[in-house]
C-alpha cells in the first residue's frame, strides 16, 4: 500500500501532528473503500501505547484489505490540538475514528455531536452517545501478575514506579501491582515518581535514574518509552515494559511486559461498521478476552515463580482471582474492601486511592 505524509499546513492541524494516509491503487476504488481513522498520542516508533494501537491499525488493513484505507495521526496532544485533529479527519469522510487517550475523551465528545453521521470509538474513556463507543482494557490484572513475580525477585523489597499521570487507571494499575506483591512479600513497598506525560523518554529515564538512586532494584513503569528499560539495563536492575514487549531494549534487565493487543477489537468494530452492525457500546476486556496479555518471561526468573505467574492467569482468566479482594486498607490504615468482598467496576473505575504498601501521596 502507498503512502503519502501530509504537513499540518495541508491539514490544518495543530502541534506536531503528522498525518499518514493508506491510498488506493486508483481514486475510484478509493471512494468505494471505507475510511478509518487513528489518533495516536505519542509517536508510532515508541515501542508501548501507540506502537500498539497501531499494530492494530495494520491488522484492520490485513484482515479487512480494498475494503477500507485507514490513516493515523500521531503525536497528538490532549486538548484542543485533539478537537481539531479529530474534526479534520471527520470533516474528510472518514466514517470510523479511534481516539486513543484519555484525554482525548470531551474532544471526542465535541466532534462527535458536529458529525452524527461518524462512528467515533474513544479508548479508556467514559463519556458515550448515539455514534460514540468506549473501549479499554483491565490493565491491572496485568499488573496484579508482574506484582507477584517483582514480589519473588525482589532483593531489597524497594521498588520503582514510574506513573504518568493520577487518572484512575494507573492509580489501579499501582495498587493491583502492590497488592500482589504485598501477597507473596508482606515487607515489599512501591515508590511512585510522577511524570505527567505518558510519553517523554527524557523525563521517563530521569525518573528512572531518581528512582534507582534511592535504592530500588525493580522498576515498574506506566508510561510509553522504553527509556526505562534501557536505563534499567545500563544501571543492572530489573524492570517491567509497558504496553508491549520491550525485552529487545533490555533483554537482561527486562522480567516481562504488560501487553496490549487491539487487533481483534478494532477488526471486529471496523467489520460492525462495515456490515451496519455497529452499536455504541461500552468494552473492557482482560486477560480473559486476549485484550491484557503478558510478554515472554525472562530466563532469569525461576520456573516456580513462572508457574506463581501462569497460575495467576490461569485463575483471572477463570474468575477465580481478583485483583482486587477484600480486605483491602487504604494507606491510612482504613478499609476500602471489605473482606470476602470484591471491588466493583466503578470503584475500580474512579480509584483515586493508594492502597498500604505505597509510598507518598497521590497528587490531586
Amino acid at each position: 500500500m502507498d503512502r503519502r505524509t501530509f504537513g499540518k499546513t495541508a491539514l490544518g492541524l495543530a502541534g506536531a501532528a503528522a498525518v499518514t494516509l493508506g491510498m488506493g491503487a486508483g481514486s475510484a476504488l478509493a471512494q468505494q473503500k471505507m475510511k478509518v481513522g487513528f489518533v495516536y498520542v505519542g509517536p508510532v516508533s515508541d515501542f508501548g501505547w501507540s506502537y500498539e494501537h497501531d499494530r492494530g491499525r495494520l491488522a484492520v488493513e490485513k484482515a479487512l484489505g480494498d475494503k477500507v484505507t485507514t490513516t493515523f495521526v500521531e503525536n497528538v496532544p490532549e486538548g484542543a490540538d485533539a478537537e481539531r485533529v479529530i474534526d479534520q479527519l471527520a470533516s474528510t469522510g472518514h466514517k470510523v475514528i479511534f481516539t486513543t487517550s484519555f484525554g482525548y475523551m470531551n474532544p471526542t465528545l465535541k466532534v462527535a455531536q458536529r458529525h452524527p453521521n461518524v462512528m467515533f470509538e474513544h479508548a479508556t474513556g467514559y463519556k458515550r452517545s448515539k455514534n460514540l463507543a468506549t473501549y479499554a482494557a483491565r490493565f491491572y490484572e496485568g499488573r496484579t501478575v508482574i506484582g507477584l513475580i517483582a514480589g519473588k525477585m525482589t532483593k531489597k523489597n524497594v521498588i520503582g514506579y514510574i506513573g504518568s499521570v493520577p487518572i484512575p487507571e494507573v492509580v489501579s494499575g499501582i495498587n493491583a501491582f502492590t497488592l500482589a506483591l504485598r501477597e507473596v512479600n508482606p515487607k515489599a513497598e512501591v515508590r511512585v515518581v510522577w511524570v505527567n506525560s505518558w510519553y517523554d523518554p527524557g523525563k521517563e529515564a530521569d525518573a528512572a535514574k531518581a528512582l534507582i538512586d534511592q535504592g530500588v532494584d525493580i522498576i515498574v513503569q506506566h508510561t510509553d518509552s522504553a527509556a526505562p528499560v534501557q536505563t534499567a539495563q545500563e544501571r543492572g536492575i530489573y524492570v517491567f515494559g509497558q504496553a508491549s514487549d520491550m525485552s529487545r531494549f533490555g533483554p537482561k534487565a527486562h522480567l516481562t511486559a504488560i501487553v496490549d493487543d487491539w487487533s481483534f477489537y478494532y477488526v471486529d468494530r471496523v467489520k460492525a461498521a462495515l456490515d451496519g452492525t455497529w452499536k455504541p457500546i461500552d468494552t473492557w476486556g482482560g486477560i480473559k478476552s486476549g485484550m491484557v496479555g503478558i510478554a515472554p518471561y525472562n530466563p532469569a526468573i525461576p520456573a516456580d515463580v513462572v508457574a506463581m505467574a501462569e497460575k495467576a492467569k490461569a485463575d483471572i482468566m477463570a474468575g477465580t482471582r481478583h485483583s482486587f479482594t477484600g480486605p483491602i486498607k487504604d494507606q491510612s490504615g482504613k478499609v476500602m474492601i471489605p473482606a470476602g468482598k470484591h471491588a466493583t467496576d466503578e470503584q475500580i473505575l474512579k480509584m483515586d486511592w493508594f492502597v498500604e504498601g505505597v509510598v507518598g501521596k497521590l497528587p490531586k
